[in-house]
């Protein structure tokens, strides 16, 4: 491993792997500041639901700072164009101020955005093409979409509204010269926190039942009460997906419980996917044994890289 100085580290890992203690852990060490890759909890109010653990960045008397948590309102769909420009914001922020940088998170496409610094742009809304293509069913709106590009991102068919917002950006795309973004160039170096598939099966389903009993399910209600919608729910996935559902009657707790438990499995699985995605595209991921104390992990990354 090279220990040539590097503008941040990134720790990754799937859903309940533990890295946002260890980030902090590292932050701490490295006076560095953590910028969030998570592509959920950039919501207020969609805490419990998202993992925020808030309470992880006070470490020994000290706050970490971190950033890209808790920076719109639930409700509103933010995109990974806007992510990138916060970035990029915080990013300067924190160099101009002398302070090292953890990048930490999940969002694969949120992490490959920004640290190989993709030429994003915002596209407008169509509401005619909209309109038109809200008349159609799901599974037609999949197949219009698979002969505009390869369906490698598997989010973008989760449901209607998604499938034809990937749509909408498709045909813009096609339709217009795509601008360039200034960006710098980012020295990084990513370490994954990975478990044998037991005992994240097992840390998974922990964490769960952890969060069902402080409090997710009202968590949800509240934010339903506050205006928002089951497609909204729906939109944001996962546990706002399932609870939404059994708020709405159409699930039974039970039926809520399994079904999400078994998302979230799968999901941890296309979070690995993707990362191993980005290993083919050229990434030098440096894998973590989850099992080590976070003083053995600390000492590792240490002594074979720095800032």
């Amino acid at each position: 491993m090279s220990a040539e100085p590097t503008d941040i580290i990134t720790i990754m890992g799937a859903t309940a792997s533990g890295k946002t203690n260890l980030a902090v852990n590292l932050a701490y060490q490295t006076d560095a500041e953590i910028i969030s890759a998570d592509s959920r909890q950039v919501y207020r109010g969609m805490d419990i639901g998202t993992g925020k653990d808030l309470a992880e960045y006070d470490i020994n008397g000290t706050h970490i700072p971190h950033h890209l948590i808790d920076i719109v309102d639930a409700g509103y769909r933010y995109n990974v164009f806007e992510y990138q420009a916060d970035f990029l914001k915080a990013y300067k922020s924190a160099k101009e101020r002398g302070k090292n940088i953890v990048l930490c998170g999940g969002s694969g496409m949120y992490i490959e955005a920004v640290i190989n610094g993709y030429n994003l742009l915002p596209v407008p809304v169509n509401d005619k093409l909209r309109t038109e293509l809200e008349q159609k069913e799901h599974a037609e709106l999949v197949e219009i979409l698979s002969k505009l590009k390869r369906l490698h991102n598997k989010t973008d068919i989760d449901n209607k509204k998604r499938t034809i917002r990937a749509i909408e950006i498709e045909y813009f795309m096609q339709e217009n010269n795509i601008e360039t973004r200034e960006y710098p160039a980012i020295k990084n170096v990513y370490f994954e926190l990975h478990f044998d598939r037991e005992t994240r099966r097992k840390r998974i389903t922990h964490r769960l039942n952890e969060r069902l009993k402080n409090g997710m399910v009202e968590e949800v209600e509240n934010l339903m009460k506050q205006g928002l919608t089951l497609d909204d729910m729906l939109f944001y996935g996962l546990e706002y997906k399932y609870i939404g559902l059994y708020l709405c009657n159409n699930l039974t707790y039970d039926e809520m419980t399994e079904k999400l438990n078994i998302a979230i499995h799968q999901f941890a699985k296309r979070q690995m996917t993707w990362f191993r995605g980005m290993e083919r595209k050229g990434a030098i991921i440096h894998i973590l044994d989850g099992n080590k104390t976070t003083k053995e992990l600390l000492d590792f990354i240490q002594q074979n890289h720095k800032f």
